[in-house]
This record gives C-alpha cells, sequence and structure tokens, in this order.
C-alpha cells in the first residue's frame, strides 16, 4: 500500500499522489476481494467433503448394525426352531398360553 510517510507536514499532496493512492488502494481492495472468494469456496469444499465423509460413515455404521441384528435375529430363529423340534408338546403349550394372555389383554 502506498503511504504519505516521505511527507513533511506543510506539503499537500499533489493530484497525482492521490490518484495513485487511490489506484493502490482499489488494487488492494481486489487482492482482498480475491483472497476472500478463494478463502469461502476453500471452506465450502472442506465442509462439503466432511459431511460427505460423516455421511459415509453413518451409512457403514448403519449397515453394520443392520447386518448384527440381522445375525441375532438369526440365531434367535435357529434356537427356537430346535427348541420346537426337542419338545414340540411344551412349544404348543406355551404358544397356547401366550395366545390366551394376548387375547386378555385385548378384550380390555
Amino acid at each position: 500500500m502506498a503511504t504519505a510517510a516521505g511527507r513533511s507536514a506543510t506539503d499537500a499532496p499533489s493530484n497525482t499522489d492521490l490518484e495513485a493512492d487511490i489506484r493502490q488502494l482499489k488494487a488492494d481492495i481486489e487482492e482482498l476481494t480475491r483472497q476472500l472468494a478463494k478463502t469461502r469456496d476453500d471452506s465450502y469444499g472442506a465442509a462439503r467433503r466432511a459431511a460427505t465423509e460423516g455421511v459415509e460413515q453413518l451409512r457403514a455404521q448403519g449397515e453394520a448394525a443392520f447386518e448384527s441384528v440381522r445375525g441375532s435375529a438369526q440365531d434367535l430363529e435357529a434356537q427356537l426352531i430346535a427348541s420346537v423340534r426337542e419338545k414340540p408338546v411344551t412349544s404348543l403349550a406355551i404358544a397356547a398360553g401366550i395366545g390366551f394372555l394376548f387375547a386378555l389383554l385385548s378384550r380390555r
């Protein structure tokens, strides 16, 4: 930036000096504007990348949780089938009892 440091207090700046200072100020403002635009674009890109990475990470965690629940449900199903095959009469009695309790609760 241009300054008037070389002038004494009694010297009045000439029109040429003022015009040069104004041109320098305009150039400085344009440079600041370019730097701000670049910073804005860089910040937007970084935020977008972080959001995309976060979404991907959450999706992967959701899929892992779903697979874990699915595996647990399959294990429970296998245990239930084995139990019914081992003791069919007991399983039928338990199912009838649970059905009876649901019927009583649904009446109220």
